[in-house]
């Protein structure tokens, strides 16, 4: 009996162990970003929640959207901190900590959704994780969005369009160049741009394919410069993660991590293309002229970059330099 007693309770405690470890195996992560259920990012962000959950590794994601957790802008430094597992967000917010990330929202480095794919794999983007590697931060998914130009009275393809116009731009970088060929600038958030327009404070705005869907601008529009073939404003969107927290996970758990950041990164890539032939489609339905950028009026906008933005970056950041053509190599 007392032999029984001892097999007994040595099971017992066998099975309180095992329970212990399964638990301690389970892990929950917090994903936090500022969109809706619906954008493109959300889509991404429940796509590796989805297949992670599918790979049966004791691993949730849980995501926080619609700015539910942290702001838009300050989401980076929980990130770095552990504070936050991941996030899926524009690089550039996180400019004023690395300086270097504010060249993932530079006009004239991107042509297209294939040269932002083949960018995103290059020396170039592995210099700027580097960077994030210090500040305990790795890449799972990469992607860029893109965006073009509407005109409230005329069609907007090359410098000379903006002279004289009042226009809105999405980020510093671009706020240069334009007022490097011209342009006045008004500053305000994509979803200030259709009362502006609408009121005449603006002549033009620069903005995501997304935006311009989302916010009706189509209504204050004449003309449409979408993302084709050639266009100028892409802004890196990377789902990002603390690299502490993902050295801590198991080997099961990094696989089936990586494996759905994959799958999701490839879905990224095809969606932001229909996302830019969505916009084309709406524009053209409510009666929107569309104009597209050629290769030539690409060159004279990146001659203006040159002389205006990437040299406030070049002047502003010490490795500039060598990161700017870093990336401009990239073919």
């Amino acid at each position: 009996m007392r032999r029984n007693l001892l097999t007994a309770a040595a099971t017992i405690a066998l099975m309180v162990m095992s329970g212990a470890a399964n638990a301690a195996a389970s892990v929950e992560l917090r994903l936090s970003h500022q969109w809706s259920n619906k954008d493109i990012r959300n889509q991404v962000a429940q796509m590796v929640a989805d297949e992670v959950a599918a790979a049966d590794v004791d691993m949730e994601i849980k995501i926080f959207g619609s700015k539910s957790l942290f702001k838009p802008r300050e989401q980076y430094k929980p990130l770095s901190r552990g504070q936050l597992d991941m996030t899926i967000l524009p690089l550039s917010y996180a400019g004023g900590q690395q300086p270097a990330y504010n060249l993932t929202l530079m006009p004239g480095l991107v042509k297209n959704l294939d040269h932002a794919a083949r960018l995103s794999r290059s020396p170039f983007m592995q210099a700027l994780e580097e960077k994030m590697a210090e500040d305990d931060v790795i890449t799972l998914v990469r992607g860029y969005l893109a965006g073009g130009f509407v005109g409230k009275d005329k069609c907007i393809t090359s410098p000379e369009d903006v002279a004289g116009l009042q226009i809105r731009a999405a980020g510093k970088s671009f706020e240069q160049m334009l007022a490097g060929a011209g342009a006045s600038i008004a500053s305000m958030a994509s979803s200030e741009i259709y009362n502006a327009m609408q009121t005449g404070v603006l002549n033009a705005a620069n903005t995501s394919s997304s935006s311009f869907v989302s916010y009706r601008i189509y209504e204050q529009a004449s003309c449409y410069t979408p993302a084709a073939d050639v266009a100028l404003w892409f802004m890196y969107q990377p789902l990002l993660m603390n690299k502490s927290t993902f050295e801590g996970l198991n080997a099961a758990q990094q696989d089936a991590l990586m494996a759905a950041s994959a799958k999701a990164e490839a879905f990224y890539l095809e969606e932001a293309k229909k996302q830019d032939a969505a916009s084309v489609a709406v524009y053209r339905e409510a009666g929107v002229e569309i104009a597209e950028m050629t290769a030539a009026d690409f060159e004279a906008w990146r001659a203006i970059a040159q002389e205006t933005s990437y040299k406030s970056f070049v002047e502003d950041v010490p490795d500039g330099q060598m990161l700017l053509d870093m990336a401009l190599a990239v073919e």
